[in-house]
């Protein structure tokens, strides 16, 4: 069984080895799984990607919320519930895709976060390092000054976050770039010279490197906060990622987090793949899949639509890995001109396929709970 640093007192069926009123790794039955402040084991099925700003344009937002954010929240988290999902994922949104600007919104308050009132997780921005990333210097993640900009980062947030029993954990990069680039960040590198993995030497300066990157993040959010599981980097599956990096984290983080748009035999190959190899729980932390046809490449070049059986086919196959304590839709909760696919159009009417993705959001939540229960 894993043990997590603080543990809660289990209900009937659950193994977990301390006590405390935040979220934990705990095994239900032959299951690796969360559990929650309650006890209970919990399976976070969550949204990504949730944003206002598409309602902005048009009467929708001042007509059915009076320019009132929490209003707006209390409306997602009551479409969220209907639709089946627990929970809440990284909750910023892709804006802005173009050749200046690869932007996502801005993340939730705490505030905001306590209005929708559900569990959520929340990405600290350590460092912007994400894969999509195009207009910001890469750091020297060994550095002092990288040390104390993460000190200023968990002083600022993780002390206003550590008495939330709603968070379930903190996520650091969206899909890395820790040897690999693309045509478009080209010009900053990655945060370790690819080239270097040829030798032994070189393997052994990454481990090095990632063990001082995941040590620093993980001994600074302890500073401020003591009580929330770290999930760590959101790694692409489908991109080179050294057995190296992911080796070095291990110490440092509660939960590995992948992010993977393969079919789902790719979904399960993968988390199935990790979870052996780090004895650690895994995260389907950004997945979607579409209707086709639709126009290859990103940003999409028009409008697409969730695909509701290949959704249901990937979240049971993150089920089928025992060790898989959660599927994060690659939402998003509202259609913008940047993602061009939703739940909600910008006038807020909601899309087709919903109806279809909650059935099977409830039948995964039923077979959670039979899998999870004596």
């Amino acid at each position: 069984m894993l043990v997590s640093r603080r543990s809660i007192i289990a209900a009937p069926g659950v193994m977990a080895t301390a006590r405390g009123s935040f979220f934990r790794i705990g095994k239900a039955r032959s299951r690796l799984c969360l559990v929650d402040p309650a006890g209970q084991p919990f399976f976070s099925l969550a949204m990504n990607h949730i944003d206002s700003a598409p309602l902005r344009s048009g009467e929708v937002w001042q007509r059915e919320f009076g320019n009132d954010i929490q209003r707006w929240l209390e409306r997602v988290r009551r479409d969220l519930l209907d639709w089946g999902f627990n929970s809440a994922g990284w909750v910023q949104e892709y804006v802005a895709i173009n050749d200046q600007h690869h932007r996502h919104s801005r993340s939730f308050t705490p505030e905001e976060y306590r209005w929708l009132a559900l569990p959520y997780c929340h990405l600290l921005p350590f460092i912007e390092s994400h894969g999509w990333e195009i207009e910001t210097r890469l750091p020297r993640i060994d550095s002092a000054g990288f040390a104390e900009w993460c000190d200023y980062v968990a002083r600022d947030q993780c002390v206003r976050f550590r008495d939330d029993a709603r968070l379930i954990g903190y996520f650091y990069s969206d899909v890395p770039a820790w040897v690999s680039t693309n045509k478009e960040n080209e010009w900053r590198g990655a945060l370790f010279d690819p080239e270097k993995l040829k030798s032994a030497n070189g393997r052994q300066e990454l481990t090095r490197l990632a063990s001082h990157y995941y040590r620093t993040i993980h001994d600074t959010i302890r500073r401020y906060d003591p009580n929330h599981l770290i999930f760590g980097d959101r790694y692409n599956a489908q991109r080179p990622l050294p057995e190296e990096i992911v080796r070095a984290a291990l110490p440092w983080v509660d939960v590995l987090s992948f992010q993977t748009f393969a079919p789902a035999s790719g979904i399960r190959t993968e988390l199935k793949r990790w979870a052996d190899l780090s004895g650690k729980p895994v995260l389907l932390a950004d997945a979607a899949h579409f209707a086709r046809p639709f126009a290859p490449g990103w940003p999409p070049a028009e409008d697409r639509r969730h695909d509701p059986a290949a959704y249901g086919d990937a979240l049971n196959a993150a089920l089928d890995v025992a060790a898989c304590v959660g599927y994060h839709l690659c939402g998003a909760y509202l259609k913008n001109n940047a993602r061009r696919y939703g739940f909600r159009d910008s006038q807020n009417r909601i899309e087709p396929h919903v109806a279809e993705m909650a059935r099977t959001n409830r039948a995964a939540a039923a077979r959670f709970a039979k899998e999870s229960t004596r």
